[in-house]
C-alpha cells in the first residue's frame, strides 16, 4: 500500500493487496464504532444527521435501539435545534426543536474531544416517533406539558385535496401569523374593514374647511382616496350594491361610531373592534406612509420624455 497527501486534510491511497483493503474498511467501522458509542454513551437514542448514515452505522444504531435519521434538510435542523436544544452537525444535528448547540464536525473542537460530546451539544425531547400522514411518513418531535422548551415551537400541518389547495391554505395561515405576529410586536390593533379610512376621510374632509384655494382640494383630494380601501374591500369580496354599503359606512362614522367596519362575511357595516375584525396598528400607519409617499412621488413628475424604438 503507498500514500500521498494533496492537502493537511485529506490522504489518499492505493491499495493493491485485498487483505490491505479489508483492513482498511475494517479500521474505518472501528473508528465509526468508538465514535458513536462516545455519543450513546451521553444517554443519546435519537441520532439526526443532514449527512448520510451507511449501512454498518444503521445497523449498530438498531442493536443499540437507537433511533438514526439521515438526510434531514438543514433548514428543520435550524428549527428543532431552536427548541429542543440539541446539536446540528455531523452525527446529531437538532438545535433549535430541542435547545442544543449545532455539533458541525467530530475531530476536535470545543463540543467534542477524546472523551466525546460536551452536555452542550446534547439536546432533550420528550417523544420522538414516525407517523404516517396521508402517503408521506413523518418523524414527530413533541414535548409534553412539564418540558421547560414546552411551547418555544408548533407544527402547522395543512391538508388539502390537491396542490393549488395547498399553497392557499400555506398563504393565508402565513398573512395570518404575519398579521399576529405584528400585532404582537407593536402592541396595538386598530378596527379593520375599511374602519380607519372612514374615519380617517371624515376628519380630513372637516378639516379641510379650514383651508381654502388649492389646499382645500387636495386635502379633499385625500379623502376621497381613503375610500377607494372600503370600496376595493367589498368589491372583492363580491358583496352586492357596493356604494351603498360605502355609503352606510360613512353614515356610521357621521354619527360617531368611530369603530365601524365592514364585515365582508356577512357584508354588512358592523362594529369591527367588538366583531374582533382587527388590523395591526403599525401595519395600517406603514401601509398608509408608504401609499402617501409613492403618490408624492409621482406627483412630484412634471415632465415625461418618450422613447421611440
Amino acid at each position: 500500500m503507498s500514500g500521498w497527501a494533496t492537502h493537511p486534510l485529506f490522504w489518499y491511497s492505493r491499495i493493491t493487496d485485498p487483505a490491505e483493503l479489508e483492513k482498511v474498511r475494517q479500521k474505518e467501522m472501528d473508528i465509526t464504532k468508538e465514535r458513536i458509542e462516545k455519543i450513546l454513551a451521553k444517554g443519546v437514542n435519537v441520532i439526526l444527521t443532514s449527512g448520510g448514515l451507511d449501512d454498518f452505522s444503521m445497523k449498530y444504531l438498531i442493536d443499540r435501539k437507537v433511533m438514526g435519521i439521515r438526510r434531514v434538510p438543514k433548514k428543520d435542523m435550524k428549527r428543532i435545534s431552536k427548541v429542543h436544544y440539541t446539536p446540528v452537525g455531523a452525527f446529531d444535528q437538532l438545535s433549535q426543536a430541542t435547545g442544543a448547540k449545532p455539533l458541525l464536525t467530530l475531530t476536535a473542537t470545543e463540543q467534542w474531544d477524546e472523551e466525546g460530546i460536551d452536555d452542550s451539544a446534547i439536546g432533550k425531547a420528550d417523544l420522538v416517533h414516525e407517523e404516517r400522514v396521508g402517503d408521506n411518513d413523518f418523524v414527530f418531535i413533541t414535548n409534553n406539558g412539564d418540558s421547560q422548551y414546552q411551547g418555544k415551537s408548533s407544527t402547522l400541518l395543512l391538508r388539502g385535496a390537491s396542490d393549488f389547495v395547498l399553497d392557499e391554505a400555506e398563504r393565508s395561515v402565513h398573512d395570518a401569523l404575519c398579521a399576529t405576529s405584528r400585532a404582537l410586536e407593536s402592541g396595538s390593533v386598530v378596527g379593520g374593514g375599511g374602519c380607519v379610512e372612514a374615519a380617517l376621510s371624515l376628519h380630513l374632509e372637516e378639516f379641510a374647511t379650514s383651508h381654502r384655494g388649492r389646499e382645500q382640494m387636495a386635502i379633499l383630494a385625500f379623502a376621497e382616496g381613503l375610500m377607494i380601501i372600503p370600496k376595493t374591500l367589498a368589491l372583492n369580496a363580491a358583496l352586492p350594491d357596493v356604494p351603498a354599503l360605502v355609503a352606510e359606512l360613512r353614515v356610521a362614522h357621521t354619527r360617531g361610531n368611530a369603530t365601524a367596519g365592514l364585515d365582508l362575511s356577512k357584508g354588512e357595516v358592523t362594529d369591527a373592534v367588538s366583531q374582533g375584525i382587527l388590523e395591526p396598528m403599525v401595519s395600517k400607519l406603514k401601509s398608509i406612509k408608504f401609499a402617501t409617499e409613492a403618490a408624492i412621488t409621482i406627483l412630484r413628475i412634471d415632465d415625461l420624455v418618450k422613447v421611440v424604438g
